[in-house]
Protein backbone atom coordinates (compact mmCIF):
# COMPACT_ATOMS: atom_id res chain seq x y z
CA UNK A 1 0.00 0.00 0.00
CA UNK A 2 1.37 3.56 -0.92
CA UNK A 3 2.30 5.62 2.26
CA UNK A 4 0.70 8.65 1.88
CA UNK A 5 2.55 11.64 2.44
CA UNK A 6 2.83 13.96 5.35
CA UNK A 7 0.13 16.45 5.19
CA UNK A 8 0.70 15.78 1.28
CA UNK A 9 3.01 18.76 1.67
CA UNK A 10 6.31 17.95 3.60
CA UNK A 11 7.29 14.50 1.49
CA UNK A 12 6.12 16.17 -1.45
CA UNK A 13 8.81 19.38 -1.28
CA UNK A 14 11.07 16.37 -1.31
CA UNK A 15 9.87 14.51 -3.81
CA UNK A 16 10.19 17.50 -6.48
CA UNK A 17 13.14 19.04 -5.62
CA UNK A 18 15.14 19.52 -8.81
CA UNK A 19 12.36 18.47 -10.61
CA UNK A 20 10.36 20.05 -13.53
CA UNK A 21 7.50 18.50 -15.64
CA UNK A 22 9.01 15.99 -17.59
CA UNK A 23 10.23 14.45 -14.02
CA UNK A 24 6.69 12.87 -13.24
CA UNK A 25 3.68 11.17 -14.15
CA UNK A 26 0.51 10.81 -12.49
CA UNK A 27 -1.48 8.04 -11.89
CA UNK A 28 -4.61 7.65 -13.33
CA UNK A 29 -8.00 7.58 -10.80
CA UNK A 30 -11.53 6.24 -10.89
CA UNK A 31 -13.06 8.66 -13.73
CA UNK A 32 -16.53 10.08 -12.30
CA UNK A 33 -16.66 12.55 -15.74
CA UNK A 34 -19.16 11.05 -18.27
CA UNK A 35 -18.20 13.77 -21.12
CA UNK A 36 -14.75 15.25 -21.55
CA UNK A 37 -16.44 18.54 -22.99
CA UNK A 38 -15.40 22.04 -21.94
CA UNK A 39 -18.62 23.14 -22.40
CA UNK A 40 -19.51 20.98 -19.12
CA UNK A 41 -16.60 20.72 -17.11
CA UNK A 42 -16.03 24.09 -14.74
CA UNK A 43 -12.40 24.88 -16.00
CA UNK A 44 -12.58 28.10 -13.16
CA UNK A 45 -9.83 29.45 -12.28
CA UNK A 46 -8.35 32.75 -10.17
CA UNK A 47 -5.84 34.76 -11.84
CA UNK A 48 -5.83 37.11 -8.99
CA UNK A 49 -7.81 37.72 -5.74
CA UNK A 50 -10.64 39.28 -7.48
CA UNK A 51 -10.75 37.66 -10.75
CA UNK A 52 -11.76 34.72 -12.17
CA UNK A 53 -11.55 33.27 -15.70
CA UNK A 54 -13.43 30.63 -17.16
CA UNK A 55 -10.50 28.98 -18.20
CA UNK A 56 -6.98 28.42 -16.74
CA UNK A 57 -5.25 30.39 -19.77
CA UNK A 58 -2.75 33.53 -19.34
CA UNK A 59 -1.19 34.96 -22.59
CA UNK A 60 2.49 36.30 -21.62
CA UNK A 61 3.43 39.99 -21.69
CA UNK A 62 6.07 39.85 -24.38
CA UNK A 63 6.53 41.95 -27.03
CA UNK A 64 6.72 39.27 -29.63
CA UNK A 65 3.70 37.44 -28.00
CA UNK A 66 1.00 39.91 -26.28
CA UNK A 67 -0.53 42.56 -27.97
CA UNK A 68 -4.36 43.48 -28.56
CA UNK A 69 -5.02 41.01 -31.37
CA UNK A 70 -3.73 37.97 -29.33
CA UNK A 71 -5.49 39.54 -26.05
CA UNK A 72 -8.84 39.60 -27.83
CA UNK A 73 -8.47 36.08 -29.08
CA UNK A 74 -7.31 34.54 -25.45
CA UNK A 75 -10.07 36.49 -23.93
CA UNK A 76 -12.90 35.44 -25.92
CA UNK A 77 -11.14 31.98 -25.49
CA UNK A 78 -11.91 32.17 -21.63
CA UNK A 79 -8.61 33.31 -20.52
CA UNK A 80 -6.85 36.86 -20.07
CA UNK A 81 -3.96 38.37 -22.12
CA UNK A 82 -1.50 40.78 -20.50
CA UNK A 83 -0.32 43.23 -23.03
CA UNK A 84 3.57 44.02 -22.53
CA UNK A 85 5.25 47.10 -21.60
CA UNK A 86 8.20 46.19 -24.49
CA UNK A 87 7.74 50.05 -25.90
CA UNK A 88 10.27 52.47 -25.59
CA UNK A 89 10.63 53.45 -21.91
CA UNK A 90 8.39 57.09 -22.07
CA UNK A 91 5.90 56.05 -24.79
CA UNK A 92 2.94 55.28 -22.80
CA UNK A 93 0.27 55.96 -25.38
CA UNK A 94 1.00 52.85 -27.48
CA UNK A 95 0.35 50.50 -24.31
CA UNK A 96 -2.58 52.07 -23.60
CA UNK A 97 -4.05 52.02 -27.35
CA UNK A 98 -3.93 48.40 -27.51
CA UNK A 99 -6.12 48.09 -24.36
CA UNK A 100 -8.51 50.22 -25.39
CA UNK A 101 -8.65 47.93 -28.64
CA UNK A 102 -9.68 45.11 -26.30
CA UNK A 103 -11.88 47.14 -24.18
CA UNK A 104 -13.83 48.13 -27.01
CA UNK A 105 -13.91 44.50 -28.73
CA UNK A 106 -17.06 43.67 -27.16
CA UNK A 107 -19.91 45.36 -25.06
CA UNK A 108 -22.95 44.34 -23.11
CA UNK A 109 -23.57 48.24 -23.18
CA UNK A 110 -21.22 51.03 -24.74
CA UNK A 111 -21.40 53.71 -22.13
CA UNK A 112 -18.99 55.86 -23.79
CA UNK A 113 -19.69 55.44 -28.13
CA UNK A 114 -18.23 57.56 -30.59
CA UNK A 115 -19.87 60.45 -30.94
CA UNK A 116 -19.91 63.21 -33.58
CA UNK A 117 -21.73 66.59 -34.10
CA UNK A 118 -24.55 66.96 -36.72
CA UNK A 119 -23.04 70.11 -38.02
CA UNK A 120 -19.49 68.30 -38.63
CA UNK A 121 -18.56 67.35 -41.94
CA UNK A 122 -18.79 63.66 -43.61
CA UNK A 123 -14.51 63.77 -44.22
CA UNK A 124 -14.38 64.56 -40.22
CA UNK A 125 -17.07 61.56 -39.84
CA UNK A 126 -15.38 59.26 -42.23
CA UNK A 127 -11.76 60.03 -40.53
CA UNK A 128 -13.29 59.24 -36.84
CA UNK A 129 -14.28 55.88 -38.21
CA UNK A 130 -11.32 54.92 -39.62
CA UNK A 131 -8.94 56.38 -36.54
CA UNK A 132 -11.62 54.46 -34.48
CA UNK A 133 -11.95 51.41 -36.29
CA UNK A 134 -16.02 51.62 -35.26
CA UNK A 135 -19.12 51.77 -38.29
CA UNK A 136 -21.45 53.45 -35.98
CA UNK A 137 -20.94 57.28 -34.69
CA UNK A 138 -23.98 58.55 -32.38
CA UNK A 139 -24.87 61.71 -33.49
CA UNK A 140 -25.25 64.31 -30.44
CA UNK A 141 -25.96 68.18 -29.87
CA UNK A 142 -23.85 70.00 -27.81
CA UNK A 143 -25.37 68.74 -24.79
CA UNK A 144 -24.88 65.54 -25.65
CA UNK A 145 -28.89 65.16 -26.72
CA UNK A 146 -28.93 62.37 -29.33
CA UNK A 147 -29.62 63.96 -32.73
CA UNK A 148 -29.17 60.97 -35.07
CA UNK A 149 -27.08 57.80 -35.98
CA UNK A 150 -24.56 57.61 -38.43
CA UNK A 151 -22.78 54.51 -39.88
CA UNK A 152 -20.44 53.58 -42.94
CA UNK A 153 -23.19 52.54 -44.70
CA UNK A 154 -24.55 55.99 -44.95
CA UNK A 155 -21.06 57.30 -46.32
CA UNK A 156 -20.71 54.57 -48.80
CA UNK A 157 -22.93 56.67 -51.92
CA UNK A 158 -22.22 59.92 -50.27
CA UNK A 159 -21.02 62.54 -52.72
CA UNK A 160 -16.92 62.56 -52.29
CA UNK A 161 -16.97 62.55 -48.57
CA UNK A 162 -13.13 63.30 -48.63
CA UNK A 163 -13.52 66.99 -50.01
CA UNK A 164 -15.90 67.84 -47.08
CA UNK A 165 -18.78 69.85 -48.90
CA UNK A 166 -22.04 67.71 -46.58
CA UNK A 167 -22.54 67.58 -43.42
CA UNK A 168 -23.48 64.67 -41.06
CA UNK A 169 -26.73 65.81 -40.35
CA UNK A 170 -27.51 65.44 -44.38
CA UNK A 171 -26.46 61.42 -44.26
CA UNK A 172 -27.49 60.46 -40.44
CA UNK A 173 -30.44 58.22 -39.53
CA UNK A 174 -32.14 61.52 -37.59
CA UNK A 175 -33.63 60.84 -34.12
CA UNK A 176 -37.18 60.46 -35.04
CA UNK A 177 -36.70 57.85 -37.10
CA UNK A 178 -34.87 56.08 -34.52
CA UNK A 179 -35.89 53.24 -31.68
CA UNK A 180 -34.17 53.97 -28.39
CA UNK A 181 -34.76 53.08 -25.32
CA UNK A 182 -35.23 55.03 -21.71
CA UNK A 183 -32.82 54.00 -18.91
CA UNK A 184 -31.12 50.71 -18.72
CA UNK A 185 -31.49 47.68 -20.64
CA UNK A 186 -30.57 43.64 -20.20
CA UNK A 187 -29.55 42.08 -23.14
CA UNK A 188 -32.96 39.91 -23.10
CA UNK A 189 -34.51 43.52 -23.47
CA UNK A 190 -32.23 44.63 -25.88
CA UNK A 191 -32.69 41.67 -28.01
CA UNK A 192 -36.02 41.81 -28.25
CA UNK A 193 -35.90 45.27 -28.98
CA UNK A 194 -33.89 44.32 -32.01
CA UNK A 195 -35.87 41.67 -33.31
CA UNK A 196 -39.63 43.07 -33.17
CA UNK A 197 -38.16 46.51 -34.75
CA UNK A 198 -35.47 45.00 -36.86
CA UNK A 199 -33.14 47.00 -36.41
CA UNK A 200 -28.66 46.56 -35.18
CA UNK A 201 -27.98 49.48 -32.89
CA UNK A 202 -29.98 50.70 -29.87
CA UNK A 203 -29.33 53.84 -28.58
CA UNK A 204 -30.26 54.16 -24.56
CA UNK A 205 -31.02 57.38 -23.44
CA UNK A 206 -31.77 59.60 -20.24
CA UNK A 207 -35.30 60.96 -19.99
CA UNK A 208 -34.14 64.22 -21.22
CA UNK A 209 -32.63 62.52 -24.47
CA UNK A 210 -29.09 62.43 -23.19
CA UNK A 211 -26.93 60.28 -24.57
CA UNK A 212 -26.63 57.19 -22.06
CA UNK A 213 -25.13 54.16 -24.57
CA UNK A 214 -25.72 52.40 -27.04
CA UNK A 215 -26.35 48.14 -27.56
CA UNK A 216 -25.04 46.47 -30.82
CA UNK A 217 -26.54 42.95 -32.44
CA UNK A 218 -23.21 42.14 -32.91
CA UNK A 219 -22.11 42.51 -29.56
CA UNK A 220 -25.31 40.71 -28.61
CA UNK A 221 -24.66 37.66 -30.66
CA UNK A 222 -21.04 37.52 -29.54
CA UNK A 223 -22.30 37.36 -26.09
CA UNK A 224 -24.18 34.23 -27.20
CA UNK A 225 -21.58 32.52 -29.37
CA UNK A 226 -19.17 33.01 -26.97
CA UNK A 227 -20.38 32.18 -23.23
CA UNK A 228 -16.85 31.87 -21.62
CA UNK A 229 -15.32 34.67 -22.65
CA UNK A 230 -13.73 36.92 -19.66
CA UNK A 231 -15.89 39.96 -19.27
CA UNK A 232 -16.41 42.91 -17.20
CA UNK A 233 -19.68 43.93 -15.63
CA UNK A 234 -20.28 45.74 -18.77
CA UNK A 235 -19.99 43.18 -20.73
CA UNK A 236 -16.30 43.75 -22.54
CA UNK A 237 -13.00 41.69 -22.61
CA UNK A 238 -11.07 41.79 -19.73
CA UNK A 239 -7.18 42.64 -20.24
CA UNK A 240 -4.42 42.98 -18.37
CA UNK A 241 -0.94 45.48 -18.71
CA UNK A 242 2.49 44.99 -17.42
CA UNK A 243 4.71 47.90 -15.77
CA UNK A 244 8.24 47.82 -14.70
CA UNK A 245 9.29 48.83 -11.57
CA UNK A 246 11.19 52.27 -11.96
CA UNK A 247 11.34 55.04 -14.25
CA UNK A 248 8.00 55.79 -16.08
CA UNK A 249 6.06 52.68 -13.96
CA UNK A 250 3.66 54.67 -12.22
CA UNK A 251 3.07 57.17 -14.66
CA UNK A 252 2.67 54.35 -16.99
CA UNK A 253 -0.29 52.60 -14.82
CA UNK A 254 -2.49 55.86 -14.05
CA UNK A 255 -2.83 56.02 -17.94
CA UNK A 256 -3.23 52.53 -17.90
CA UNK A 257 -6.06 52.21 -15.17
CA UNK A 258 -7.79 55.26 -16.93
CA UNK A 259 -8.42 52.84 -20.13
CA UNK A 260 -9.50 50.44 -17.36
CA UNK A 261 -7.02 47.88 -17.44
CA UNK A 262 -8.55 45.09 -15.28
CA UNK A 263 -5.05 44.11 -13.70
CA UNK A 264 -1.53 45.59 -13.46
CA UNK A 265 1.39 43.23 -13.89
CA UNK A 266 4.36 44.85 -12.18
CA UNK A 267 6.84 42.29 -14.10
CA UNK A 268 10.83 41.85 -13.29
CA UNK A 269 13.26 39.56 -13.91
CA UNK A 270 13.61 38.73 -10.25
CA UNK A 271 10.66 40.04 -7.66
CA UNK A 272 11.83 39.42 -4.26
CA UNK A 273 14.06 42.41 -4.19
CA UNK A 274 14.51 46.00 -2.83
CA UNK A 275 13.07 47.30 -6.15
CA UNK A 276 10.07 45.34 -6.12
CA UNK A 277 9.26 46.48 -2.93
CA UNK A 278 9.57 50.22 -3.64
CA UNK A 279 7.80 49.78 -6.73
CA UNK A 280 4.45 47.86 -5.00
CA UNK A 281 5.04 50.28 -2.20
CA UNK A 282 4.81 53.33 -4.31
CA UNK A 283 2.07 51.36 -6.75
CA UNK A 284 -0.31 50.96 -3.88
CA UNK A 285 0.05 54.63 -1.91
CA UNK A 286 -0.72 56.09 -5.46
CA UNK A 287 -3.61 53.52 -6.29
CA UNK A 288 -4.93 52.13 -3.54
CA UNK A 289 -6.55 48.47 -3.69
CA UNK A 290 -6.09 48.10 -7.78
CA UNK A 291 -5.84 44.50 -8.92
CA UNK A 292 -2.07 43.96 -8.88
CA UNK A 293 0.00 40.83 -9.59
CA UNK A 294 3.83 40.57 -8.62
CA UNK A 295 6.75 38.29 -10.06
CA UNK A 296 8.60 36.54 -10.99
CA UNK A 297 9.52 34.40 -8.00
CA UNK A 298 10.28 30.88 -7.30
CA UNK A 299 10.71 30.31 -3.88
CA UNK A 300 8.99 30.18 -0.58
CA UNK A 301 10.93 33.11 0.80
CA UNK A 302 9.90 35.48 -2.44
CA UNK A 303 6.39 34.14 -1.95
CA UNK A 304 6.03 35.57 1.25
CA UNK A 305 7.73 38.41 0.46
CA UNK A 306 5.01 39.55 -2.10
CA UNK A 307 2.38 38.35 -0.11
CA UNK A 308 2.84 40.34 2.88
CA UNK A 309 3.28 43.27 0.74
CA UNK A 310 -0.20 43.08 -0.20
CA UNK A 311 -0.06 41.56 -4.08
CA UNK A 312 -3.50 39.86 -5.29
CA UNK A 313 -1.75 37.16 -7.18
CA UNK A 314 1.94 36.27 -8.26
CA UNK A 315 3.91 35.13 -10.84
CA UNK A 316 6.08 31.90 -10.68
CA UNK A 317 9.09 30.75 -12.41
CA UNK A 318 13.01 32.11 -12.89
CA UNK A 319 14.36 30.88 -15.77
CA UNK A 320 11.85 27.53 -17.41
CA UNK A 321 10.90 29.95 -20.51
CA UNK A 322 11.87 28.95 -23.90
CA UNK A 323 12.91 32.81 -24.36
CA UNK A 324 14.76 32.84 -21.15
CA UNK A 325 18.24 32.47 -20.54
CA UNK A 326 18.70 33.33 -17.32
CA UNK A 327 19.92 29.76 -15.89
CA UNK A 328 22.49 29.75 -18.70
CA UNK A 329 23.76 32.85 -18.33
CA UNK A 330 23.48 33.09 -14.24
CA UNK A 331 23.29 29.87 -13.44
CA UNK A 332 20.49 30.71 -10.84
CA UNK A 333 16.99 29.76 -11.12
CA UNK A 334 14.68 26.94 -9.65
CA UNK A 335 13.13 23.79 -11.74
CA UNK A 336 9.51 25.26 -12.31
CA UNK A 337 7.94 21.81 -9.93
CA UNK A 338 9.98 22.46 -7.29
CA UNK A 339 8.96 26.38 -7.53
CA UNK A 340 4.93 25.67 -8.03
CA UNK A 341 5.11 23.34 -5.44
CA UNK A 342 7.62 25.70 -2.69
CA UNK A 343 5.42 29.02 -3.66
CA UNK A 344 1.94 27.03 -3.68
CA UNK A 345 3.16 26.33 0.52
CA UNK A 346 4.11 29.19 1.10
CA UNK A 347 1.07 31.16 -0.25
CA UNK A 348 -0.97 28.64 1.59
CA UNK A 349 -3.99 29.75 -0.79
CA UNK A 350 -3.75 33.33 0.27
CA UNK A 351 -2.94 34.56 -3.37
CA UNK A 352 -3.56 32.68 -6.70
CA UNK A 353 -0.48 31.95 -8.34
CA UNK A 354 0.27 32.11 -12.28
CA UNK A 355 2.61 29.50 -13.48
CA UNK A 356 5.10 31.17 -16.02
CA UNK A 357 7.00 29.09 -17.90
CA UNK A 358 8.18 25.94 -19.51
CA UNK A 359 5.09 24.93 -20.68
CA UNK A 360 6.33 22.88 -24.04
CA UNK A 361 3.36 20.22 -24.19
CA UNK A 362 -0.17 20.39 -22.90
CA UNK A 363 0.03 17.83 -20.30
CA UNK A 364 3.09 19.94 -18.43
CA UNK A 365 0.12 22.63 -18.60
CA UNK A 366 -2.09 20.27 -16.45
CA UNK A 367 0.96 19.68 -13.96
CA UNK A 368 1.74 23.32 -13.74
CA UNK A 369 -2.02 23.63 -12.23
CA UNK A 370 -1.85 20.46 -9.61
CA UNK A 371 1.60 21.13 -8.33
CA UNK A 372 1.02 24.98 -7.54
CA UNK A 373 -0.21 26.85 -10.19
CA UNK A 374 -3.88 28.68 -10.34
CA UNK A 375 -3.40 29.35 -13.97
CA UNK A 376 -0.55 28.98 -16.19
CA UNK A 377 1.34 32.18 -18.67
CA UNK A 378 1.98 30.71 -22.14
CA UNK A 379 4.48 32.11 -23.91
CA UNK A 380 6.18 29.90 -26.51
CA UNK A 381 3.84 28.18 -26.90
CA UNK A 382 1.78 31.03 -28.08
CA UNK A 383 4.66 31.88 -30.79
CA UNK A 384 4.29 32.48 -34.26
CA UNK A 385 0.26 31.99 -34.42
CA UNK A 386 -1.58 34.67 -36.66
CA UNK A 387 -2.78 36.74 -33.96
CA UNK A 388 0.78 37.43 -32.50
CA UNK A 389 2.85 41.22 -32.83
CA UNK A 390 5.48 40.82 -35.59
CA UNK A 391 5.82 40.76 -39.27
CA UNK A 392 5.86 37.40 -41.17
CA UNK A 393 9.18 36.45 -42.83
CA UNK A 394 10.33 34.55 -45.80
CA UNK A 395 13.43 32.39 -44.94
CA UNK A 396 14.75 29.60 -47.30
CA UNK A 397 14.92 26.25 -45.62
CA UNK A 398 16.45 22.94 -46.69
CA UNK A 399 14.68 19.97 -46.86
CA UNK A 400 16.60 16.69 -45.64
CA UNK A 401 14.97 14.23 -47.92
CA UNK A 402 15.65 15.97 -50.70
CA UNK A 403 18.12 18.99 -50.22
CA UNK A 404 15.65 21.36 -51.95
CA UNK A 405 15.17 24.58 -50.27
CA UNK A 406 11.77 25.98 -49.75
CA UNK A 407 10.72 29.71 -48.85
CA UNK A 408 8.66 28.67 -45.23
CA UNK A 409 7.12 31.77 -43.26
CA UNK A 410 8.35 32.55 -39.77
CA UNK A 411 8.12 35.16 -37.17
CA UNK A 412 10.15 36.32 -34.56
CA UNK A 413 9.60 34.91 -31.10
CA UNK A 414 12.22 36.46 -28.00
CA UNK A 415 12.52 36.91 -24.35
CA UNK A 416 11.65 40.18 -22.90
CA UNK A 417 15.23 40.08 -21.23
CA UNK A 418 17.07 39.28 -24.63
CA UNK A 419 19.29 42.03 -25.97
CA UNK A 420 17.05 42.96 -29.10
CA UNK A 421 14.19 43.48 -26.92
CA UNK A 422 15.96 45.72 -24.26
CA UNK A 423 17.60 47.87 -27.20
CA UNK A 424 14.01 48.50 -28.71
CA UNK A 425 12.35 49.49 -25.31
CA UNK A 426 15.48 50.83 -23.90
CA UNK A 427 14.63 49.56 -20.81
CA UNK A 428 17.12 50.89 -18.67
CA UNK A 429 15.21 52.84 -16.28
CA UNK A 430 18.39 52.75 -13.95
CA UNK A 431 20.59 54.35 -15.96
CA UNK A 432 21.15 58.18 -17.48
CA UNK A 433 22.72 56.66 -20.26
CA UNK A 434 21.93 53.65 -21.96
CA UNK A 435 25.34 51.76 -22.75
CA UNK A 436 24.24 48.69 -24.56
CA UNK A 437 27.78 46.93 -24.34
CA UNK A 438 27.40 46.82 -20.60
CA UNK A 439 23.78 45.01 -20.33
CA UNK A 440 23.42 41.35 -19.45
CA UNK A 441 21.13 40.24 -21.34
CA UNK A 442 19.42 37.05 -20.09
CA UNK A 443 16.98 36.19 -23.24
CA UNK A 444 17.25 35.03 -27.32
CA UNK A 445 15.31 35.97 -29.90
CA UNK A 446 14.44 33.29 -32.34
CA UNK A 447 12.83 32.35 -35.59
CA UNK A 448 10.13 30.55 -35.16
CA UNK A 449 7.42 28.99 -37.95
CA UNK A 450 3.87 30.97 -38.50
CA UNK A 451 1.10 28.02 -37.80
CA UNK A 452 -2.12 29.27 -38.14
CA UNK A 453 -4.40 31.03 -35.05
CA UNK A 454 -4.02 30.58 -31.95
CA UNK A 455 -7.82 29.90 -31.43
CA UNK A 456 -7.26 25.96 -32.26
CA UNK A 457 -4.22 25.48 -29.96
CA UNK A 458 -5.96 26.99 -26.86
CA UNK A 459 -8.97 24.80 -27.95
CA UNK A 460 -7.26 21.78 -28.72
CA UNK A 461 -4.91 22.41 -24.82
CA UNK A 462 -8.36 22.66 -22.87
CA UNK A 463 -9.77 19.44 -24.37
CA UNK A 464 -6.67 17.53 -22.86
CA UNK A 465 -6.95 19.38 -19.78
CA UNK A 466 -10.93 18.39 -19.35
CA UNK A 467 -9.20 14.64 -20.29
CA UNK A 468 -6.83 15.23 -17.38
CA UNK A 469 -9.69 16.13 -15.18
CA UNK A 470 -11.47 12.90 -16.41
CA UNK A 471 -8.60 10.63 -15.68
CA UNK A 472 -7.68 12.45 -11.85
CA UNK A 473 -11.49 10.77 -10.73
CA UNK A 474 -12.19 14.76 -10.33
CA UNK A 475 -15.26 16.69 -11.98
CA UNK A 476 -13.59 20.36 -12.57
CA UNK A 477 -10.21 21.73 -12.12
CA UNK A 478 -10.63 22.94 -9.13
CA UNK A 479 -11.94 19.45 -7.21
CA UNK A 480 -8.60 17.61 -9.38
CA UNK A 481 -6.30 20.51 -7.73
CA UNK A 482 -7.88 19.73 -4.17
CA UNK A 483 -7.75 15.92 -4.49
CA UNK A 484 -4.46 16.23 -6.26
CA UNK A 485 -2.79 18.74 -3.02
CA UNK A 486 -4.49 16.50 -0.34
CA UNK A 487 -2.82 13.51 -0.85
CA UNK A 488 -0.21 13.57 -4.23
CA UNK A 489 0.92 10.23 -3.24
CA UNK A 490 -1.99 9.31 -5.34
CA UNK A 491 -0.86 10.19 -8.32
CA UNK A 492 2.45 11.70 -8.56
CA UNK A 493 5.23 8.85 -10.15
CA UNK A 494 8.59 9.48 -10.22
CA UNK A 495 10.10 8.54 -13.57
CA UNK A 496 13.38 6.94 -14.60
CA UNK A 497 15.18 7.77 -17.88
CA UNK A 498 13.71 4.72 -19.43
CA UNK A 499 10.34 5.56 -18.50
CA UNK A 500 10.44 9.50 -19.67
CA UNK A 501 11.61 8.11 -22.78
CA UNK A 502 8.32 5.80 -23.22
CA UNK A 503 6.20 8.53 -21.91
CA UNK A 504 7.56 11.72 -23.78
CA UNK A 505 9.62 10.56 -26.64
CA UNK A 506 7.80 10.32 -29.61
Amino acid sequence: MRRPYNNGVSDLLDLVRGCTFDDFLLTPQHSVVERRDPSTIDLTARISQRLTLKRPIVSANMDTVTRSEMAIAVAEEGGIGIIDRGFRSGEIDPQVREVQIVKRKQHGVISDPYTIGPSDSLSEAAARMQRTGVGTLVVVDGQRRVQGLLTTRDLRFAAEPSQGGATVASRMTPRERLIVHAGDADPAVAEETMRVHKIKKLPLVEPDGRLRGLITAKDLISQRHLPFATRDGQGRLRVGAAIGAKGDYLERAAELLKAEADVIVIDIAHGHSVVMARAIEAFRKRFGDVELIAGNVATAEGTTFLVERGVNGIKVGIGPGGGCTTRLNTNFGVPQVQALAECRTASGGRVPLIADGGVKRHGALVQALLFGGDTVMLGSVLAGTTETPGEVVQKPVVVPESSKTVRVPFKVFRGMASLEAIVDRLDVEDLDQADVEALGAEGMEISVPVRGSVRPLLRDMLKHLCSAVSYSGARSLSDMQEQFRKDPSRYVIRLTESSRRESFDR
